[in-house]
């Protein structure tokens, strides 16, 4: 059964597509010393605990990009940002990320508790630009989105942790 992956391989290379890695869209996200943007700076409040990582990520505006594998997006050049860090030990925990220019983003946050780089529905929580309020699929785009100035734009995202069998949303009520 090698041939599945060979063929893999071969499609990747003549598709033009990145192989997917953590490091896919960090560079471009990087804010610099003193960031004057365009940026977005995301105060993240709500965090169930101090573990793990923060991911937060910046897709187009749109349902078909919105959450797109990172490879695809790229590969069409389109765009998608990537901040990691580790989850500060007391608050604030602000991200900083650029973005391409003044407009609309579709913005995620997973919180990675035990740092496996995939959201695991029981253990990890997310947030979402707007906070929206959450069902058990992925919220619209546009309901999910910051607009971004020419300049640092700030904004807050309340995270949400899984409750209960079917109920997702914030540990606390929402101010």
């Amino acid at each position: 059964m090698i041939a599945l992956p060979l063929l893999s391989s071969a499609l990747l290379l003549s598709t033009g597509f990145i192989p997917s890695t953590p490091e896919l869209g960090k560079a471009e996200a990087r804010c610099r010393a003193n960031e004057s943007g365009p940026a977005l700076l995301i105060d993240i409040v709500g965090l169930k605990d101090r573990k793990g990582n923060l991911k937060l990520e910046v897709y187009p505006a749109n349902d078909a990009d919105f959450l797109q594998d990172d490879n695809i997006l790229i590969a069409q050049g389109k765009v998608f940002r990537r901040v990691e860090v580790p989850v500060p030990a007391s608050d604030p925990a602000t991200l900083c990320v650029r973005v391409p220019g003044p407009g609309r983003y579709a913005v995620s946050v997973l919180h990675d508790r035990d740092g496996n780089r995939k959201f695991g529905l029981s253990v990890d929580g997310v947030g979402f630009g707007s906070n929206p309020k959450l069902g058990l699929g992925k919220p619209k785009a546009l309901a999910a989105s910051i607009v971004a100035g020419s300049g640092l734009t700030r904004e807050r995202i309340i995270m949400n942790y899984r409750r209960g069998l079917m109920s997702f949303g914030p540990l606390t009520a929402r101010p």
